[in-house]
């Protein structure tokens, strides 16, 4: 079943006291029927329109924009280097070996965790396993460079202006690490607000675009104390 199938308009339409064949239909016309109604829907139903809308396709709403924005300026732990480096590894254009970090985690714990780190058991293992990890990691992100690059080439007419003003640029050769990883985060949280990191975000941009909370876990809690 597809998910624009799942998706109900007789939920929000019926929760509004609206005629179903009320306009701007919110499932012919989705973006500006929430123009119209994002803020006087809840978020459970407000959820509904992830079927049949886009992360770039919300970027229209002002709303939406605004709680990206909110969201990108309170510094949260998912978008700061380590973490989106990790989530999002084909989008760093540092120089360093792909894969080195994970390596020397693996064999960490090898060497600590893995038979409580008895050096009888554990030899050269955490040598190999690091080895093995690095490998893994260097080779998940070939893979995903290679999606996005494939990905781009299909880019429709009518998308590539915008997709100019909003694609992550290249850094310059003579940056330092520190300015790189700045232009990382900068890039990662410009592409959060222009709706370009849903294939990898989705879950998280769905939830705060359309609720406005920033994790599951506080939506959740809010529609617990707010049936």
């Amino acid at each position: 079943m597809s998910s624009r199938a799942l998706f109900n308009k007789s939920l929000a339409l019926t929760y509004l006291g609206l005629p179903d064949d009320y306009l701007p239909s919110p499932e012919i016309e989705p973006i500006p029927f929430l123009a119209r109604h994002l803020i006087q829907l809840p978020p459970h139903l407000l959820l509904h329109f992830s079927y049949i809308t886009s992360a770039k396709e919300r970027t229209a709403l002002p709303a939406i924009r605004n709680r990206r924005l909110k969201y990108t300026n309170s510094n949260p732990s998912q978008l700061q280097f380590t973490s989106a480096k990790a989530k999002w590894p084909d989008l760093w254009q540092g120089r360093e070996r792909v894969g080195v970090q994970e390596g020397e985690d693996e064999k960490a714990w090898a060497e600590h965790e893995f038979l409580e780190g008895t050096k009888k058991h554990v030899g050269k293992l955490p040598t190999l396993l690091g080895g093995y990890e690095e490998e893994r990691e260097a080779e998940r992100v070939r893979i995903l460079r290679r999606e996005r690059a494939a990905a781009a080439q299909f880019i429709p007419e009518e998308d590539e202006s915008s997709d100019e003003a909003e694609e992550v640029g290249s850094i310059a050769e003579d940056e330092s690490p520190e300015e790189t990883k700045a232009w990382f985060e900068r890039s990662i949280r410009e592409m959060l607000i222009y709706g370009r990191l849903e294939a990898r975000a989705q879950s998280c941009s769905t939830i705060l675009d359309l609720t406005g909370f920033f994790s599951h876990s506080t939506m959740t809690r809010w529609i617990g104390t707010n049936p």
